[in-house]
């Protein structure tokens, strides 16, 4: 699979700026949604970027520096979890998406994002299923975008050492909704996400 496919059909058709977005941390107990925008050149593909679920830490984060090195412009915007309490994950991830993009220094003329998502903008766009892993811009965006909420839970569990962010990022596991019920809610938790367990 050629995961160019879709910037160079683009190109084509005269869009000369094509923008991935995509988002990580919609599914966590705690901290906020993350979306990435980039837009990458065709030329000088940086080679292995991939939905980056399947890449290691290590790799990630190499190729994390590749791409914001190689990029002709990117955008990391997140949403904190008060917000994603009043206005709900989906639409918290809309307009984290739509951030991402306007605060791009170049404004893009094509928008593709992950999944089926639909953005508030003016700019056209197209929502790829499986973006992440099937489109070239898309697997960048959401690799940068991966690397930053992973280091900033990072520096979460250092502030809130009880909770194991640093292992679990913030996700529902065993080790975290225990912590929760021992230790009650940190300031990063989703309350819209933890009801029955605070």
């Amino acid at each position: 699979m050629d995961k160019l496919n879709f910037e160079r059909e683009l190109k084509q058709k005269g869009y000369n700026f094509v923008c991935g977005v995509d988002e990580v941390g919609r599914g966590p107990l705690a901290g906020p949604v993350v979306c990435a925008a980039v837009i990458m050149p065709l030329e000088n593909i940086v080679e292995g970027v991939d939905d980056s679920k399947k890449l290691i830490a290590k790799r990630r984060e190499k190729l994390d520096v590749f791409i914001r090195e190689n990029a002709i412009a990117y955008a990391i915007c997140r949403i904190e979890p008060q917000v994603i309490d009043e206005i709900n994950i989906l639409e918290a991830t809309k307009l984290c998406m739509k951030n991402a993009v306007e605060s791009l220094s170049i404004s893009p003329d094509f928008v593709l994002t992950d999944g089926n998502m639909t953005l508030d903008i003016t700019i056209p766009q197209k929502s790829v299923i499986g973006g992440d892993a099937a489109c070239y811009s898309i697997g960048a965006a959401s690799i940068i975008a991966k690397v930053y909420r992973d280091k900033l839970m990072g520096e979460y569990a250092v502030q809130y050492p009880a909770y194991g962010f640093e292992k679990h990022k913030g996700y529902g596991t065993a080790a975290h909704i225990k912590a929760i019920k021992e230790c009650g809610l940190c300031p990063i938790h989703r309350r819209s996400f933890t009801k029955k367990w605070s």
